[in-house]
């Protein structure tokens, strides 16, 4: 399996050069050259742990790390867990809930981030190098990134997250790390800001190389392939039924795109119901073609809180046909002028995607209403899925991704007038030295801040 560009100007190359470079040179989402069909192999997966499906999907993208390497490094990514299957599903009223939080962060990047991470060290102790880990947080992927590779050897990690604008707890999540390989950048703006810099960043290749800079956002293929395992381990544990429904919450795209490589897999997933907040770019566009850019608003549900959705250039270049030139002048449009169109008369966007929105206060209604009837505290993330799942589904099993536990959210549960939840993890956190560098918006002062702190 190689792997190449969404715009056309990379290709060829194996799964250890795509995680090592991240973003593509490019400027480009690195894919694979196929999606392999593994239906006639997923009946014999039926009562698989989760690390042994994780080891076969993966195994299929990846050429260049022998199996039983594979094997063990999905073994020490999952070990971190506090659920033997990683993963579970609990019934929730009607519904089947995958909680995706029991790493530990308490957040679902955990799952693609520990292997990450594992993967990182595997490479770099193999080839004897050392690497920048640069990204931006809208508040989980930063926390959960500094776990996947805190202490790690020939690893440094800079984390830029938006000041002021994450959730308390998810500052201190990543900012009470003490370990010296682990930098966290506050950036007077918004996420978008974080994410324009980390790509500006990127996009100077001669830095880039110079500094072994590396990616952990969702820019990095890894993080999708190790996301699209739960689709699968979910629809062994509701009992393999012919069809089933995906309600996904999502701002980056990054979560959903590895169900739609699941769907494009064998997985029979009849559609996917799209949930967003009032940050609605993902809506707008299923709904009328349009990829346009708005304000960022400040929701419940903050990892949503997002206008550009970088993983929706993977999507675009299936649904572009595999064409990088298409995929290039569409993102060209968007980037020069905030809006770009695909003519719904002319191709239809794939009619397995569904998509709503739900503001604050549905949000909050909803975890309300939930708690009432079930006992289950939902996070606001999943609360938006619930509530935009409940106007779309059809008549066939739901599954509904819970993204986050509440706990990391303990001002909007208690908004809604739900009992808070604590947990172990997050409760020690007040207590711990805090340590990050504030700095401007601006890519010139990211650069020297990695250069000044990778030299000690």
């Amino acid at each position: 399996m190689k792997y190449r560009s969404t715009r056309g100007g990379v290709s060829g190359l194996s799964f250890v050069e795509a995680v090592m470079m991240g973003l593509a040179d490019d400027g480009g989402l690195l894919v694979p050259d196929s999606i392999p069909n593994v239906s006639e192999e997923m009946a014999s997966w039926a009562d698989a742990s989760y690390g042994e499906l994780a080891t076969a999907i993966m195994s299929r993208y990846i050429d260049d790390i022998p199996h039983e390497v594979l094997s063990e490094l999905v073994r020490t990514a999952y070990a971190s867990f506090d659920h033997p299957d990683v993963t579970p599903v609990v019934q929730v009223g009607d519904v089947h809930v995958l909680e995706l939080f029991h790493g530990p962060t308490l957040a679902f990047k955990d799952v693609a981030l520990q292997f990450l991470g594992a993967v990182f060290e595997w490479v770099l102790e193999r080839d004897a190098k050392a690497i920048n880990i640069v990204g931006a947080t809208s508040g989980d992927t930063g926390s959960a990134a500094i776990a996947g590779v805190r202490g790690k050897r020939n690893i440094n990690i800079f984390i830029m997250f938006p000041e002021g604008r994450t959730s308390p707890t998810q500052e201190l999540q990543m900012t009470t790390v003490s370990d010296a390989n682990v930098h966290n950048i506050g950036v007077e703006g918004s996420f978008d800001d974080c994410q324009s810099i980390l790509k500006e960043t990127f996009s100077d290749i001669e830095f880039k190389r110079a500094h072994s800079l590396a990616a952990v956002n969702s820019v990095n293929w890894t993080r999708v392939l190790a996301q699209v395992v739960y689709y699968f381990f979910a629809w062994y544990r509701i009992g393999q039924p012919a069809q089933f429904e995906v309600c996904v919450p999502t701002g980056n795209f990054g979560n959903i795109f590895a169900g739609y490589i699941a769907r494009q897999m064998g997985l029979p997933i009849s559609r996917f119901i799209l949930a967003t907040n009032e940050n609605d770019i993902l809506h707008r566009f299923f709904s009328t073609g349009v990829y346009s850019r708005g304000e960022v608003k400040q929701t419940h549900s903050p990892a949503m809180d997002i206008q550009v959705s970088s993983n929706l250039e993977r999507y675009l270049y299936f649904l572009m046909g595999c064409s990088g030139e298409n995929v290039r002048q569409f993102m060209a449009q968007f980037v020069n002028e905030g809006h770009a169109e695909i003519p719904m008369n002319t191709r239809v966007l794939d009619d397995c995607f569904h998509s709503g929105a739900a503001d604050n206060e549905a949000t909050l209604k909803t975890i309300r209403d939930v708690y009432d009837e079930t006992g289950y505290v939902l996070d606001p993330h999943t609360a938006v899925a619930m509530h935009v799942a409940s106007s779309h589904r059809g008549d066939g099993p739901l599954l509904v991704l819970s993204t986050a536990h509440p706990a990391k959210f303990s001002e909007a549960i208690g908004l809604a007038g739900v009992p808070v939840v604590g947990h172990p993890s997050l409760d020690q956190l007040s207590e711990l030295p805090t340590r990050k560098q504030v700095i401007p918006a601006d890519v010139d002062t990211l650069k020297q801040t990695i250069v000044q702190l990778s030299a000690h």
